[in-house]
């Protein structure tokens, strides 16, 4: 599963790498209402939770699906602007500029993305002109709680009012903790930003996609970027642009923004030296698989506290020696185990390191 961007016949001066404060605004609503997420923004969440008002606090849970289980394309509202070519604001004032010109129709769909599923990536009915698909999503919201019903109830009765309470929102939370945390990330993004134009210009687009994450791949000849996903989707850029938005408060989620007739988007978190590279999805799913072997479990077992040869493993579980080699061959495919020769022997240990991670190796694969 993968989600593919077709870039045929992209220029390359239509590609640009720019920071977003909105988007980076509903990163941080997004680590406030999941902090589990994000391990390594405890802190900044404990910090902002202890000093937040409690009237915006509960403001916080009345559109809390615009950001909680996911993140809402609203936060990128220049990607739905004609053309395929805007651009995020510098400010947050900007990017809220940018909201307000897209139609009711773009933000009752884009809100409603997670109540009704709406079609996404193909033309579908608009919720504010189809019955049906606002009966569907007055239905979807109630089993989500009078809340969630509440707001969709106003926002396809009362599009503008909603829009202006957003706006309003999305301020209020900028006096009250984001401006001083933007004021902290907004250079170093800068730079990212810089750093990956320098790579598009003299390195081109694999060197700089190679540099953004290793879940991001380009087949030159197709003229397709896929990236390694949990999910399915195809966009195109068609005559617009491509637009990469780096995060500092986005680990571990690369999102792809491929909404019909937008301009796609990747919001990827930017590098952190001191952490590992994350595998593939396929590499993950081969680790879970190859650990769920009650077989290849006891010889991980030894393989933790020692290095083994093939005839040592056969003759502790009583096997023959092919039956463990297939075993072994399972996991060192899946780079669970290393191997070394010493003498005429080939001894077999599990990395114990690669284990270790697994379990946010794993949450960060479900997460991207």
């Amino acid at each position: 599963m993968s989600v593919h961007i077709d870039i045929s016949g992209l220029r390359p001066e239509r590609i640009a790498v720019v920071p977003s404060p909105l988007a980076e605004l509903g990163m941080a609503l997004h680590a406030l209402a999941e902090p589990g997420h994000h391990p390594g923004l405890q802190g900044w969440v404990t910090g902002v939770t202890a000093r937040l008002d409690p009237h915006l606090a509960d403001r916080m849970c009345e559109a809390d699906f615009l950001w909680r289980t996911t993140f809402s394309d609203l936060f990128l509202p220049c990607a739905g602007i004609p053309g395929g070519a805007a651009l995020p604001g510098a400010t947050l004032a900007e990017d809220l500029d940018l909201l307000d010109k897209l139609t009711d129709e773009q933000f009752v769909d884009a809100a409603l993305e997670f109540t009704c599923a709406l079609a996404y990536g193909s033309e579908g009915p608009h919720a504010l002109s189809d019955p049906e698909v606002q009966r569907r999503a007055v239905d979807l919201a109630a089993s989500r709680g009078p809340q969630q019903t509440r707001f969709t109830e106003r926002l396809l009765v009362d599009p503008p009012g909603v829009r202006a309470w957003l706006r309003q929102f999305l301020e209020d939370c900028d006096e009250a903790f984001f401006a001083e945390t933007w004021s902290r990330l907004r250079h170093p993004l800068a730079a990212e930003a810089r750093h990956k134009t320098d790579l598009l210009r003299h390195k081109g687009l694999p060197e700089a996609l190679a540099s953004v994450s290793s879940a991001l791949s380009l087949d030159e000849t197709a003229r397709r970027i896929t990236v390694d996903k949990l999910t399915e989707g195809l966009t195109v850029t068609a005559d617009g642009g491509l637009l990469l938005v780096p995060t500092s408060l986005g680990r571990p989620h690369l999102m792809v923004l491929h909404r019909y007739r937008w301009q796609p988007v990747l919001q990827y978190p930017v590098s952190s030296p001191e952490l590992a590279t994350p595998p593939s999805v396929e590499q993950l799913t081969l680790r879970m698989a190859a650990l769920s072997h009650p077989v290849r479990m006891r010889i991980c077992r030894h393989l933790a506290r020692s290095a083994y040869t093939t005839g040592e493993l056969a003759q502790v579980h009583g096997m023959t020696a092919p039956e463990i080699s297939r075993h072994l061959s399972v996991l060192k495919k899946a780079g669970l185990i290393t191997t070394r020769r010493r003498g005429r022997y080939v001894l077999h240990q599990l990395d114990v390191s690669v284990v270790a991670r697994l379990g946010s190796d794993f949450l960060e694969g479900i997460l991207r």
